[in-house]
């Protein structure tokens, strides 16, 4: 929760804390506390009545509407059902991409091979640039 602030930032908002509430800080933090508590062992209470109603034993990472629905109301086949008009347009999404990519990849060694030919010389090295003319020659 606190990944994003450092410890500078930390210590700021302690101090703000501290000047705003002053020597109520400490029932301030305790009230905070306990509210957190609360809302853990409601939550904990709530999974516990889903999973005596329902039957089935139900996390609090279950409660998700997508999750709750793959993993407690549909059956595979019924997953795969939904999933297979998805799985045609996909598949054929990739056969173009692939497509793509690899007449690109043809495109970029025909012209790699085209600039490798220009470059080098008998000795496979790059020709030497020609001198440049001075222009105190010219005068």
């Amino acid at each position: 929760m606190l990944d994003n602030l450092n410890w500078w930032e930390i210590g700021a908002l302690l101090l703000l804390a501290l000047l705003i509430f002053g020597d109520r800080l400490p029932a301030v933090i305790n009230d905070g506390l306990r509210l957190v508590r609360n809302l853990r062992n409601m939550a904990r209470n709530a999974t516990g009545d889903l999973s005596r109603e329902l039957g089935t034993d139900i996390q609090l990472e279950d409660l998700h509407p997508k999750a709750f629905i793959r993993k407690h109301l549909l059956s595979e086949e019924d997953e795969a059902a939904i999933r297979k008009p998805l799985q045609g347009v996909y598949d054929n999404l990739r056969a173009d991409v692939t497509g793509v990519h690899d007449e690109l990849k043809q495109v970029a060694d025909a012209a790699d091979l085209r600039s490798d030919g220009r470059r080098s010389t008998a000795t496979g090295a790059a020709p030497a640039p020609a001198p440049r003319p001075s222009y105190d020659d010219a005068t």
